[in-house]
């Protein structure tokens, strides 16, 4: 199951992120936007200079977007923002749980209509069923979709938009389904089974998708990335040098850098000396695989 292409891994941005994640390419400009999630801190990557820019949110921040207009759209604590990290101007959206203090948002995507979605959860233990997948239309409405998720997670969608992946990384669960949907709608359908993490090492969290219509997600605390085909099958996997990658992006002027995010913190006692670098984001190469562009909120 394990390519026989050589391939690197790098350490593109030594960090000890508490929780690494939302890895978004910006292909326009060439560069890698990424989050610390409980530090509340975005950060952008330029490959070329090999400067790391970070930008304090104020809040925690589950993940971004690109957005049309310019700046992004963040989902965070407090619900859905505009943020311009350049002038640092915030416009707040819309917070759809203002009754449940303690959940946040986590992972999302954009669709290829432009739309955000993002999903809640709980952020301190005991975790607990209490989140929900949500889409910010690009006309600023939020519609909730699927309760009763513990940590909402692997969201990403088909080139041609009409597969929506998305998964749910509690141990209890470690399921990734895929729905059918309408793209004119927004409309998902019927979750349906697409890939039982039991049958690997690692717990389904970030994903990606690549030009060959392939999943790629990041194995939590496995140690590795997998590759799933369209049909449901492993068939890649890379062994990582932390236990808790988290979010796999590609990347680069061709898009054929897998960027890769990591947790530093909760890791497994006594693994702490093997995994320095736990927290960083890496780069792999020559890995024969490139990505697709990722859309941008078009509201």
């Amino acid at each position: 199951m394990t390519s026989g292409t050589a391939f690197q891994i790098k350490v593109a941005v030594p960090s000890r992120s508490q929780i690494g994640e939302g890895a978004v390419w910006d292909e326009r400009d060439n560069r890698l936007w990424w989050v610390d999630i409980p530090a509340g801190l975005i950060h952008v990557y330029d490959p070329a200079s090999g400067l790391n820019t970070s930008y304090e949110f104020g809040e925690m921040v589950g993940s971004i977007s690109l957005r049309e207009a310019g700046g992004l759209v963040v989902a965070a604590r407090s619900g859905f923002w505009f943020y311009d990290p350049e002038t640092g101007e915030r416009r707040h959206i819309q917070d759809p749980e203002p009754d449940s203090p303690d959940n946040r948002f986590n992972d999302g995507a954009t669709d290829c209509q432009g739309r955000f979605w993002a999903g809640t959860m709980r952020h301190d233990p005991p975790a607990a069923p209490t989140g929900c997948w949500y889409r910010l239309d690009t006309d600023l409405t939020v519609t909730p979709w699927l309760a009763d998720k513990f940590t909402p997670n692997g969201m990403v969608f088909s080139a041609d938009g009409q597969t929506m992946y998305h998964s749910d990384s509690n141990p209890a669960v470690r399921t990734i389904w895929t729905s059918d949907y309408d793209v004119d709608t927004g409309t998902p359908g019927t979750p349906k089974l697409f890939f039982d993490t039991n049958a690997v090492a690692g717990r389904p969290d970030g994903a990606t998708i690549d030009s060959e219509g392939c999943y790629w997600f990041a194995g939590v605390s496995g140690w590795q990335i997998y590759r799933v085909t369209p049909q449901g099958v492993v068939d890649r996997v890379i062994d990582m040098p932390v236990e808790r990658p988290s979010k796999p992006m590609f990347g680069g002027p061709d898009l054929d850098v897998l960027y890769v995010t990591s947790i530093g913190i909760g890791l497994t006692p006594g693994t702490e000396a093997r995994q320095p670098e736990a927290g960083s984001l890496f780069a792999l190469h020559g890995l024969g695989v490139t990505g697709i562009t990722q859309p941008r909120f078009a509201g």
